[in-house]
């Protein structure tokens, strides 16, 4: 995975591009997942995607690969923050409505010095999310171990995610400690969305969405047969 970089940099219409690991369980573990990996990617529109993901060299031998994956088409309603100095997405706020489904990427550089501190709380948050009956897929994935970490979910609808964001009583306190203890070097926080999604995953099923409008992100998470 890490092998191709390089190659994404040369894609027509792909504007932004990480390919990232996971942590072992369901992601969110200091332990690796070897056999799991993702890419997430903006793209300028989704006939370029469209061309990447049925013709794209590099990627028909990743998917030789995999044993199972599954993609999807997501298209911003808010980003905010920063992902490698800029924010990479192009949010179209009028296109959100919280009573349909939506997918969450959350992603930070942590400092150094703040690692044990951080880690200490990711347990906990981890199985406060699996306890919504509203989150249909979760999973920890990251640039590099430790220090560079995501989480991309997605939930039955936008109220139900904002519910758990704001009301949930520890979520709402990690929040409170990552302001006051400053975790992080740089975050961002971008809601999408769904606009469909390709193939399958354990325990996921699709929920029901409108079709209409333009695609231009994608996170790609696949199972890799060692």
């Amino acid at each position: 995975m890490q092998l191709a970089q390089g190659r994404l940099a040369e894609v027509p219409g792909l504007t932004f591009s990480r390919l990232m690991g996971s942590g072992g369980g369901t992601g969110f573990s200091l332990l690796p997942n070897l056999g799991v990996y993702a890419l997430v990617a903006h793209w300028r529109g989704a006939a370029d995607a469209d061309r990447f993901f049925a013709a794209d060299p590099w990627y028909a031998e990743a998917i030789a690969r995999t044993d199972r994956r599954i993609t999807f088409r997501l298209e911003a309603t808010m980003a905010h923050g920063a992902w490698g100095g800029g924010n990479p997405f192009s949010p179209r706020p009028e296109a959100y409505d919280p009573g349909a489904p939506v997918a969450v990427i959350t992603r930070a550089t942590i400092r150094p010095r703040k690692l044990p501190d951080f880690w200490r709380y990711v347990p906990a948050t981890s199985r406060s999310v699996q306890e919504r009956e509203e989150r249909l897929l979760s999973i920890g994935i990251g640039e590099y171990p430790v220090f560079m970490q995501a989480t991309f979910s997605v939930w039955s609808s936008g109220r139900a995610m904002t519910d758990f964001a704001y009301r949930g009583d520890h979520h709402r306190e990690v929040v409170r400690l990552t302001r006051e203890r400053n975790w992080y070097k740089e975050e961002l926080f971008a809601r999408f969305r769904l606009l469909r999604s390709e193939g399958s995953w354990p325990d996921f099923a699709a929920p029901e969405v409108a079709t209409a409008g333009r695609a231009d992100a994608f996170t790609n998470v696949k199972d890799v047969t060692p």
